[in-house]
């Protein structure tokens, strides 16, 4: 039995099922999401979505879905499912699921009457194609396959709606159609592997409902073109193969390539082998660059996250080398920015006052993972310069004063991680000396000057003393500005305003490999942020004890605008959290690493199977919510089992 598996009671419960998703991506930027039922349950479903560079910079859902029905003796077993307004579902095909397992690829086991059928989809990872491979299993009479195609073409910000302008015809092609429903999109190619008759009846289907959109305050109706359908004799051994693309393809090669594309696939036997194709997931191969996307389905590549994300997406899962593709893309952008050029590649907020600090630290890893020496040779000038441009003040929004802190304007734009805005401006207004800034701020310090030092020339010697001068000027000024009387940090001080708020942003002061701490001092901010921010699914934005506390993230959307950073878990800033707690307890800590740990490993089997979502609830049931894979929690819990490993194995040479 596969790792991700669920059995025909699992799946007839719809309260249960109906919320379990899948999520296949492709290197192009194109995926599939549905709902292991099949059901659609948001917008952003679909079986092939794919970006559309000609029409925006948005994804577009072109098949929908698909409807499979069974024929034999003239009766007909229809296996799709679809939600319509009133909590009404038809056709109710999940009732003939016997099994949904994912091993390399979703699989459905289907049982109508005498018929056993099997359901795998995949994705070609190179081009926009989607596979669905029907293979019979069982079969005592003839049995005949429909497939009804289900149309939107739309972004997937948007809804489409029965309208005259959808063009319902179509042209043949080998084994299949071609349909275009609105000028400016591409043709889809909709074939099969075998001989097969399509029946034209365009027609459209009202009222299709998405439960997840009207929970998120939107819209959640749409109308779909389903055109007419596929039908052909299935035979017991003699798998079909429906093919949906941009682009014609040969019939009898379909086969061949959906086995060649699968063969490239890793399993998912474990959490660990999970998570580290939910890693790949997020890569994106486009125009000759590489990119990693903060989410999916609606999130694009953003500077901050693919640095927070790159090293548990890349080292944890032993890939150096995806580190050092991504970061040629991630130098471009940074080399525009501080060289004050356009941004040449698709990487959003480059121009955060944060995003230097995390590209040091994003590299700091590198030297830790591959070799300082290799670090130096490959991003040695790029640090230099990174940290000129921060100390000698050219950036637009990160000023250095006189104390050797950083200081950055976040009242009218939101400028940290933390930002969530209402009516334009941020709902939580960090402004001034920000305490992960300057967190970072001191590591950066710490790490150029050994940097300087290795490197043993009089020159790079001479400015290391330099740096090392500073570095003690912001150690005490940290200490000052942010260590209260209470063993915290404050969040962040602006003048006479401070933030007594207790916030996760405190743990990156002692998680970051030179902390401005002294040990004693650390041990009591994790003190605070273990009995007030942990929760089983990560750290809280926010403690229960502070004001304006809001740990649902339900509602529209403007009241998940202000539960967003106001008490809702967040995963990623578990691998922080535990990597502080390893330096504060040593090797006592393993079993509470441990413990903590298993608690994601549950979340693989609910919302998007297979993967971790982008926040949760920071009180109990603790539920996942937010986008349906997110990629700083996913390399923040990979760097945390990386961390264990690593333990593990000293403790054992230790033996």
């Amino acid at each position: 039995m596969s790792y991700l598996h669920f059995d025909r009671t699992q799946m007839a419960n719809l309260q249960d099922s109906l919320m379990k998703e899948l999520l296949i991506t492709n290197r192009a930027g194109a995926y599939c999401s549905t709902t292991l039922t099949g059901c659609n349950i948001r917008k952003y479903h679909g079986l092939l979505v794919v970006p559309l560079p000609g029409i925006d910079d948005e994804n577009h859902v072109l098949l929908s879905s698909l409807d499979e029905t069974i024929v034999q003796h003239g009766a007909e077993f229809n296996l799709g499912l679809h939600k319509y307004a009133g909590d009404n579902f038809a056709p109710k095909g999940h009732k003939y699921i016997l099994s949904f397992e994912w091993d390399k690829v979703p699989t459905w086991i289907y049982r109508i009457g005498g018929v056993l059928l099997k359901k795998e989809l995949a994705y070609d990872m190179a081009v926009h194609r989607l596979y669905i491979r029907y293979t019979l299993l069982e079969a005592h009479s003839k049995t005949t396959l429909r497939l009804k195609p289900f149309l939107a073409f739309r972004s997937v910000r948007a809804w489409t709606h029965e309208n005259a302008q959808a063009d319902m015809g179509y042209r043949s092609v080998r084994s299949g159609i071609a349909m275009r429903l609105y000028t400016g999109y591409p043709e889809l190619f909709m074939q099969v592997s075998r001989t097969a008759e399509w029946h034209h009846q365009p027609d459209w289907y009202r009222g299709l409902d998405y439960p997840k959109e009207r929970e998120r305050g939107y819209e959640a109706t749409e109308d779909l073109v389903v055109p007419g359908y596929f039908e052909m004799t299935i035979e017991k051994g003699k798998p079909i193969v429906f093919c949906a693309s941009l682009e014609e393809a040969a019939p009898r090669t379909l086969g061949g390539l959906m086995e060649k594309n699968m063969d490239a696939l890793d399993t998912r036997d474990n959490f660990y082998e999970c998570l580290v194709n939910a890693a790949h997931q997020f890569g994106v191969h486009r125009d000759g660059e590489h990119y990693l996307q903060a989410g999916w389905p609606w999130f694009k590549c953003r500077a901050r996250d693919m640095l927070i994300s790159l090293p548990g997406l890349t080292f944890s899962i032993g890939e150096p080398e995806r580190f050092e593709r991504y970061w040629t893309t991630m130098e471009k952008a940074l080399r525009d920015f501080i060289e004050r050029r356009p941004v040449s590649v698709a990487i959003h907020e480059v121009e955060q006052p944060d995003t230097l600090l995390w590209a040091v630290w994003s590299l700091q890893q590198y030297g830790k993972n591959v070799s300082r020496e290799a670090c130096r040779e490959r991003y040695g000038n790029l640090v230099r310069d990174m940290m000129d441009f921060i100390r000698n003040g050219k950036h637009p929004n990160l000023f250095l004063h006189d104390n050797g802190l950083l200081y950055s304007n976040g009242t009218e734009t939101a400028v940290t991680w933390m930002n969530a805005t209402a009516g334009g401006r941020p709902i939580i207004p960090r402004s001034g000396y920000i305490v992960e800034f300057n967190a970072l701020w001191y590591n950066a310090i710490m790490f150029y000057r050994q940097m300087l030092e290795e490197t043993n020339s009089a020159e790079s010697l001479a400015e290391a003393g330099k740096w090392k001068e500073l570095g003690e000027k912001v150690q005490q000024s940290f200490k000052e500005t942010f260590l209260n009387e209470h063993g915290y940090l404050l969040d962040y001080v602006n003048g006479q305003m401070m933030d007594w708020s207790v916030r996760p942003n405190q743990i990156f002061a002692i998680a970051l490999d030179y902390s401005p701490l002294s040990i004693r001092e650390r041990k009591g901010v994790l003190d605070i942020c273990t009995k007030e921010l942990v929760t089983p699914k990560g750290l809280r934005s926010l403690s229960p004890k502070s004001g304006g506390y809001n740990p649902l993230y339900i509602g529209r959307q403007e009241q998940r605008d202000y539960a967003y950073h106001n008490g809702t878990a967040w995963p990623w800033l578990m691998g922080f959290y535990l990597e502080a707690y390893i330096k504060v307890y040593k090797m006592s800590g393993i079993n509470f690493i441990e413990r903590k740990l298993i608690g994601f490993e549950e979340e693989l089997f609910y919302h998007c199977v297979g993967t971790i979502p982008e926040l949760f609830d920071g009180n109990p049931r603790f539920s996942g919510r937010g986008a349906v894979s997110f990629a700083m929690n996913v390399g923040g819990i990979l760097r945390a089992i990386r961390l264990l490993q690593k333990i593990t194995h000293e403790l054992e040479a230790a033996d």
